[in-house]
């Protein structure tokens, strides 16, 4: 295997009009035929018999003939390699004529055929058919795109709104296409029982695969071959994302690297997700930190290890163990849990405004009360959280190595009110489905173990630590709210059945624009740790936490 994930070659239907013994860009749309697009009903929209002068900047919506021209007159002089008279069409022609020039400079894409589908608005669909070519050898390239139509503020102009993303999908601004020697070689990945992965059986080790590839291509042993491939720049680098196979001319010899992965749990997990919207989860042991399983709805993006979200109140495990350490809070004795408490100026609720009187702190996590942790912030430093995760749960240094990129949390510093919200998982806290499975890990062992996919023994890596451990008491009082939770709060219907040796932590986490909140869940049960997230998925317990209390069952 070991390859990176490939653009499919398609054949298109439609066929190009030929004009004048020339391939023709053919666009279609709301009623705008070649006709419109070559001859004299170009700009019938746009005059009529004795109308009055026209303003000197046009405003407003653009007209169906204003998108098609835009897009004709760019496609029209890309297949033609007429870079400048394309990049003209455009609203950044510097950026257009640098990537329009290396698309057959680096990428080595020859004979180039445009075929734009019908209008959807100001947006045009278009099919790309070309010849990759490096050295003898020559392979078809065929994909879509689409480009929009922008109106230029100062004259009205229609022009292009230029994104990398116009020459192919993949690209993201920065980056661009080259054709060469792979600069990695490709890897056979295999699973801890030494069976391939691939993402043919396993969709969401697409990306996995590729950051394998980057980080082990060359030390695996393999020798690289000949590929059109996507290569990143600074800002998709700085976002961790991995270079990318688009078409392979010639292969080269992979070498092996073998993951923690079950395969079992794997398409479990794989499972799981398939059937819902924007889902993601991790499995990891927690005596050990190996990540047994990773999967996402949307195989293009490992939001379970690279997701920047708020957690939510699942963020209310870390906060616990520091006001048990702080002295503020203990499991059994009395806590107070208002309707709403104010603090920097805001004023905090629980969901449905409910409270509970005289209960205990277990009652009110196990329940996720908002103010028994809001009406603490005062007691605390501004630091104290973001110290409580680094140094206790190895989170928010950015020094994980498990062998592909990750995100690996934040927790920064704030004051007042955001200081507040971060105690329940909103402000500034963002973690991802890898980072919650990990806290929930060390609750379950008692410490920190920095997750890995690849054995560091692979390349002599070392593994991240936590500063400190909590105490046994922390630690005993920690399982104990997260086991109350698990059988008698608001985790129990998705952990029915899984204990008594379990604990979880139910949270949701608002998101500006989003009339649904992000679900979250992690628990443990056993030796296994996991978390997930179903984005716009509502309550935790009812997504998320489906998802992670069935892998935990599959695992035995």
């Amino acid at each position: 295997m070991g390859k990176r994930r490939r653009v499919a070659e398609r054949r298109n239907s439609k066929r190009p009009v030929m004009v004048g013994g020339m391939i023709a860009v053919v666009v279609g749309g709301a009623g705008i035929g070649v006709y419109a697009l070559y001859g004299g009903g170009a700009a019938a929209d746009d005059t009529s018999a004795g109308a009055a002068k026209k303003p000197a900047v046009k405003t407003g919506p653009l007209s169906a003939t204003e998108v098609t021209t835009a897009a004709r007159s760019f496609l029209t002089a890309w297949q033609q390699g007429k870079v400048t008279q394309a990049a003209d069409v455009t609203d950044d022609p510097a950026a257009a004529t640098a990537l329009l020039t290396g698309y057959t400079k680096d990428a080595r894409i020859t004979g180039t055929t445009l075929t734009a589908g019908p209008n959807a608005g100001d947006k045009v669909p278009f099919a790309v058919k070309g010849t990759v070519t490096f050295g003898k050898t020559s392979k078809p390239v065929a994909y879509d795109s689409a480009l929009t139509v922008v109106r230029r503020a100062e004259d009205g102009k229609p022009l292009v709104d230029w994104h990398a993303s116009v020459v192919h999908p993949d690209l993201a601004d920065g980056d661009r296409l080259v054709t060469g020697e792979a600069g990695d070689p490709p890897v056979k990945a295999l699973d801890r029982d030494g069976g391939e992965l691939t993402a043919k059986t396993y969709p969401s080790l697409g990306t996995v695969l590729d950051g394998l590839r980057e980080k082990y291509g060359k030390k695996a042993g393999g020798t690289a071959g000949v590929e059109l491939r996507v290569e990143r720049g600074k800002a998709s680098k700085s976002k961790k994302s991995s270079d990318k196979t688009l078409l392979e001319l010639s292969k080269g010899t992979p070498g092996t690297v073998r993951t923690t992965l079950s395969p079992s749990l794997q398409a479990a997990a794989e499972k799981q997700v398939a059937g819902r919207a924007r889902a993601s989860v991790v499995v990891t042991r927690a005596s050990t930190g190996e990540i047994l399983a990773v999967a996402n709805s949307n195989p293009n993006f490992n939001t379970a290890f690279q997701g920047s979200l708020a957690p939510g109140s699942t963020m209310k495990v870390i906060t616990s163990s520091l006001l048990i350490e702080k002295d503020l809070a203990s499991a059994d004795k009395t806590h107070p849990c208002p309707k709403f408490f104010s603090y920097g100026g805001w004023k905090f609720q629980n969901d449905d405004k409910f409270e509970i009187k005289g209960g205990t702190f277990k009652a009110s996590f196990a329940r996720s009360c908002n103010t028994a942790f809001i009406s603490q912030a005062g007691k605390l430093d501004d630091d104290s959280l973001t110290k409580q995760a680094q140094q206790v749960f190895g989170l928010s240094l950015n020094n994980w190595a498990i062998g592909v990129p990750t995100f690996d949390g934040a927790v920064p510093v704030q004051s007042a009110a955001q200081k507040a919200a971060e105690l329940i998982g909103q402000g500034g806290v963002r973690m991802n489905p890898l980072n919650m499975a990990s806290v929930a890990a060390t609750v379950r062992s008692g410490s920190f173990h920095q997750p890995y996919l690849v054995a560091p023994s692979v390349d002599d890596r070392t593994l991240a630590k936590a500063a400190r451990t909590m105490s046994a008491q922390t630690v005993s009082q920690l399982r104990e709210l997260m086991n109350y939770t698990a059988a008698y709060g608001t985790a129990a219907e998705a952990m029915a059945g899984l204990g008594p040796d379990y604990g979880a932590k139910t949270g949701s986490a608002e998101v500006d624009g989003q009339e649904q909140p992000n679900g979250w869940f992690t628990a443990y049960r056993g030796d296994l740790a996991a978390a997930g997230v179903v984005q716009q998925g509502g309550h935790g317990s009812e997504s998320a936490g489906p998802i992670v209390a069935a892998l935990l069952k599959a695992g035995g």
